[in-house]
């Protein structure tokens, strides 16, 4: 069952079938996917100067994202011989489920988590290792890593994960295409998950 499925009201997310996560399990499609949700429409040359590649290998993996309709092309919006790309509206999904019973997809799936994973932990390092240091008072009071351990049954998590995903997604309507003075692009992340349970096996000897 898709997120739409339990909520109707919630944003549309796109669960990923294995060729896009295919599409997605290389770094450099990674980065372009980001940059387009950050930065907003860009060429193959733009991208190339961001990221310091050549414009024939974002072009390259900007047709591959293309592909399985990842991102599309801007149509009329911006002038000039090369085409622009955009990621279309909505989030996308990762879930096992939709995979289940396939090893290509299943294979696909755990190499575009980890790519995903792993460039996620890559930004949030950098940030928090050196960056932080390098900006304003105000940003860094506008900044945290927290991290809390709580009792909870598999029905309570779900309940908290959904009441965190309204105000979340709240504040990504309410702010959605904001521009000016003191404005910047902020990560929100909430990683939820249950913990190994470390002492089953000693309860269970005594």
């Amino acid at each position: 069952m898709t997120e739409n499925e339990k909520n109707p009201a919630a944003p549309v997310r796109r669960v990923l079938d294995a060729g896009a996560l295919r599409a997605l399990s290389h770094p450099l499609r990674v980065r372009i996917f980001d940059i387009l949700a950050q930065e907003g429409p860009q060429t193959a040359s733009t991208l190339a100067e961001i990221l310091g590649e050549s414009s024939g290998a974002t072009s390259y993996h900007l047709r591959a994202l293309a592909r399985h309709d990842l991102i599309r092309e801007v149509a009329g919006e911006h002038g000039g011989r090369e085409r622009w790309w955009e990621r279309p509206a909505g989030g996308i999904m990762y879930d096992s489920r939709a995979v289940q019973g396939s090893p290509a997809g299943e294979a696909a799936l755990q190499v575009a988590v980890a790519e995903v994973h792993r460039r996620r932990h890559e930004e949030l390092m950098e940030f928090f290792s050196g960056r932080i240091d390098k900006e304003p008072a105000a940003w860094v009071d506008a900044s945290s890593s927290m991290t809390s351990g709580i009792s909870m049954t598999a029905e309570q998590t779900i309940d908290l994960i959904r009441r965190m995903e309204s105000i979340i997604n709240e504040a990504a309507e309410l702010y959605r295409g904001q521009k000016g003075e003191g404005v910047r692009r902020v990560s929100v992340r909430a990683d939820i998950f249950p913990l190994k349970n470390l002492t089953t096996k000693k309860e269970s000897a005594s």
